[in-house]
């Protein structure tokens, strides 16, 4: 049998004792083996191979670099040798020692042995960390890709196999040693000058920089201020007082005293056959100011009578936004005359989208259906496997998942063309077929676009299949895959201009603009898009129009947004930073440390996530660099398509990378050390303030410390935040609870801290009370994982056992693997510690007691006197201390 660990130098496969072939055509008498990953997509496969072949899964990656070095070794980065060509040391995964061994069993008694992981570069790395599992010769073994989990894909995959492309295998195993290198060096840097429990990474800290730089800009921007003049028009104008009226009245009866929005408004003005234009010139100009008399002047000479006005003085707000106008009045009898002066016609067309990549399926799923980018590529990765549909069995719905290519084959075209055809008709069907290149130069990762595998599986004939969100992301895979074939929507685009006229009329124009859908094209799959377009009613040159309302507006130039998650994958993609596979685990990962949070559906950059980001760039300025990280991606691509040799790639990239990581164990400053200047006075001494930083974030301190302990909590303005009372009465004391912020989140801790310390933990999602716990009873049975002791806890279910170095560790063990005698010893063990720690009760300040998880949210009642006692601000200023 293999050995536990197998090691690799320059190329894949070197180094070791050689394996024992097995998987030659009929070299053996039993059946013949299918490894692939999941277990789902071994059924779908199986279904389609018949009683001839077993497909087993190997469920992901079988072996690693092991995360922690062996007793007695000391090595920086475990299971690479950086003084041996960075010779990598394979261990398997803890946890798939018995999947290891039913493969090993079931290979021995194979006739040849399949390998049918994904065709991508982790898959290729699977299947051959597989061969080296199980005693498989790599070159030897029969490796087989396919788009498409379908009967033909699967049958033209299995009567052409191949061998194990190694050169991919080499760069999956550089990216994954160079990702251990920087993960495993940069992070105890961040311990050292940062705080504990941080970490880094080479493309999720460059991506982190991205959102912290846009942040950045958000804050440095200055907003102008300009004016718009618009104009409402009666095209009959005999009814111009009685629309006046009406419109009045319809914004005014906005329901739940919201305003109408501009869409609202459009419809309303369509359906009156009136025009919503916007002055473009004036006195022979292009109207453009930034002065507010001078766009009052000039609405009042188009005929707008000022009523009053209203100023608002916003202190939050940057240059002229700190001074908000606005301008309320009519349209008085002195207006000039309006009349059309010219109506301009063009046929235009909206081509349809090539077909799915995976980060344009991300965006649109982010976009129109509010999926994260993990659980986009969850519920693919479900379709891709196969679905369950009624009367078929397990169904590949889509093909393969993870690719930066928009190609479609010849006979995928040939499918939606007919099936366009015999839908909606030959005059929906182009005469030539379209065809999309890509955009990413550096497209490798398949070789087909993301589409359906059988056209004729229309989403809603599989929908009584298929989940909620597995129906939301086929039928959008579906319909852009149609559409792709189809002819482009055409439309009517039409420009008005109105113009003033007569003796003594100021000289302006007005524009206003609509459209017209004359072919609907791709549109009759994807459906009509919901616009902001004016429906323009039947106009003839020289036309007398009427204003009944002339609105000077204020307006302010806007930063540029935050992310969502949906354009920070657009963005990676085109800076080249990660490839299809990595963007959601990207994404996941810097919100997972807490560098990043969303807020309203976009990402935010924390004060934790800027000083990383900030030691890092002063630190590592190169592997920092956008821009080298994309020229990192490209000489991956080289070692895979040109055969480079990743070992000198990696020699090249780690000298410069080890004298920064000295030079900046010795050199950086510590980030507790550093003290920014704040506005405020301290409310204890009435010294000066500065913001310092602790491991929750910024936080407000005196000046004069460590003379006067004054700090508190600052919102995103940098202003102090106080501690909010709540109805919660402390457990011990029975004292008031203030809702206060901790590393681990927000929580509730008693108002007579420090001489009290009790503690309520809420919900980091809901908010709701969790209840206390007893502490865990550790007994004497091994973790199955790292064979540490297991804790026994109580849960709504009954006992459970979960390793004691949590979170380090997550193995856990089943309470129905442990025999009867053991349950009745734990149960008996586990009641005595509970009489030993009873829990005390939380009630509310009218005497209500919680007694469920999860099933109460605290109610504020009052703003906390004093913020300087949260214990997480005080903790974090004795630690800053010491680093000073």
């Amino acid at each position: 049998m293999a050995a536990k660990k197998k090691t690799t130098t320059r190329k894949a496969g070197e180094g070791g004792r050689k394996p024992r072939a097995r998987g030659s055509a009929g070299g053996g008498t039993g059946k013949h083996l299918v490894i692939v990953e999941s277990p789902a997509k071994a059924k779908t496969i199986n279904k389609y191979l018949g009683p001839d072949y077993t497909v087993m899964a190997s469920v992901g990656h079988v072996r690693d670099l092991p995360s922690k070095n062996p007793k007695g070794v000391k090595a920086p980065v475990p299971g690479v040798d950086l003084e041996d060509g960075f010779r990598p040391t394979y261990d398997i995964i803890p946890g798939k020692k018995k999947t290891v061994t039913d493969l090993r069993r079931a290979a021995k008694e194979a006739s040849d042995i399949w390998l049918a992981t994904d065709l991508d570069r982790e898959g290729e790395a699977i299947a051959w960390h597989l061969t080296e599992a199980l005693g498989v010769d790599p070159t030897t073994a029969k490796r087989v890709v396919f788009n498409a989990i379908t009967k033909a894909e699967i049958e033209r995959a299995f009567s052409q196999p191949r061998k194990i492309d190694l050169d991919k295998v080499n760069a999956q195993q550089a990216r994954r040693i160079l990702d251990r290198i920087v993960g495993y060096q940069v992070s105890p840097l961040l311990w050292k000058k940062v705080a504990g429990g941080l970490s880094a990474g080479r493309v999720q800290s460059v991506a982190l920089r991205v959102v912290v730089e846009r942040e950045r800009e958000i804050d440095a921007f200055i907003p102008e201020e300009y004016w718009k003049i618009t104009g409402l028009f009666a095209t009959d104008p005999a009814k111009t007082q009685a629309l006046e009226r009406d419109w009045r009245a319809w914004l005014s009866a906005a329901p739940d005293d919201k305003a109408r929005t501009q869409k609202d408004r459009l419809a309303w003005l369509s359906d009156h056959k009136c025009l919503h234009a916007e002055l473009v010139e004036f006195d022979g100009k292009a109207f453009e100011t930034d002065n507010r008399d001078t766009a009052l002047d000039i609405a009042e000479r188009l005929g707008f009578e000022l009523d009053h006005d209203e100023k608002i003085e916003d202190l939050k707000a940057k240059g002229p936004a700190k001074h908000r106008v606005t301008f309320f009045g009519k349209v008085g009898k002195g207006r000039p005359e309006f009349r059309i002066r010219s109506i301009e016609t063009k046929r235009t067309t909206v081509k349809p989208s090539a077909p799915f990549i995976t980060s344009t399926l991300q965006q649109a799923a982010a976009s129109q259906m509010s999926f994260t980018t993990s659980r986009t590529m969850r519920i693919a990765q479900q379709l891709y496997e196969g679905v369950e549909i009624r009367g078929s069995g397990a169904v590949g719905l889509i093909t393969y998942m993870r690719t930066d290519s928009t190609h479609l084959s010849n006979e995928a075209i040939d499918d939606a063309r007919g099936f366009i055809e015999t839908k909606f008709g030959r005059q929906y069907l182009p005469e030539k077929p379209q065809r999309y290149s890509s955009s990413n130069k550096a497209a490798q990762e398949a070789h087909e676009a993301i589409r359906p595998t059988d056209v004729t599986l229309a989403p809603r004939d599989v929908r009584s299949s298929l989940s909620d969100e597995q129906f939301k992301l086929y039928d959008l895979i579906w319909k852009r895959f149609v559409a792709c074939q189809m002819l482009p929507a055409q439309w009517d685009a039409t420009t008005v201009l109105i113009e003033t006229h007569g003796s003594g009329a100021p000289a302006a124009v007005f524009k206003t603009t609509g459209r017209k859908l004359v072919f609907d094209g791709f549109y009759k799959v994807t459906g009509v898009p919901s616009g902001q377009d004016l429906i323009l009613p039947a106009l003839a040159e020289r036309q007398a129009v009427v204003p009944f309302e002339v609105d000077p507006a204020q307006h302010f130039t806007s930063p540029p947004p935050r992310y969502s998650e949906a354009s920070l994958v657009k963005k990676l993609e085109a800076e080249g930073i990660g490839r299809p596979s990595t963007y959601a685990a990207i994404i996941q990962v810097i919100q997972n440390r807490k560098y990043v949070e969303k807020v309203a559906g976009r990402l935010h950059a924390t004060d934790l996530g800027m000083v990383v980001t900030d030691k890092l760039v002063e630190a590592f300025p190169r592997i920092m660099d956008v821009g080298y990280t994309r020229e990192m991606e490209a000489e991956l691509d080289a070692v895979e398509e040109q055969h480079h040799d990743w070992v000198a790639m990696l020699e090249k990239f780690y000298g410069p990378f080890k004298k920064n990581l000295d030079e900046a164990h010795e050199n950086l400053s510590h980030a507790k050390a550093e003290t920014e200047p704040a506005p405020h006075k301290c409310p204890d001494c009435g010294g000066a303030t500065v913001y310092r930083f602790g491991r929750n974030g910024r936080f407000l301190s005196c000046a004069n410390y460590p003379e006067c302990k004054h700090a508190a909590p600052i919102d995103r303005e940098g202003n102090p935040v106080k501690d909010e009372l709540t109805d919660i009465l402390c457990p011990i004391c029975g004292k008031g609870m203030t809702r206060r912020k901790g590393r681990f989140g927000t929580f509730l801790g008693c108002e007579n801290y420090p001489q009290c310390k009790g503690i309520v933990n809420l919900d980091a999602r809901k908010g709701t009370i969790k209840l206390p716990k007893a502490p865990p009873l550790t007994v004497e049975e091994p973790c199955p994982k790292c064979s540490e002791k297991l804790n026994l806890r109580r849960s709504k279910r009954g006992p459970w056992l979960s390793c004691s170095k949590y979170p380090k560790c997550r193995g856990r063990l089943a309470w129905s693997k442990l025999d009867e005698a053991k349950q009745e010893a734990f149960e008996k063990a586990l009641a005595e510690h509970e009489k030993l720690h009873p829990l005390p009760k939380v009630r509310t300040t009218d005497g209500r007691v919680i007694q469920e998880d999860g099933q109460y949210v605290p109610k504020v009642l009052t703003a906390a006197t004093d913020a300087s006692d949260d214990l997480a601000i005080e903790t974090e200023q004795e630690v800053g201390s010491d680093a000073a």
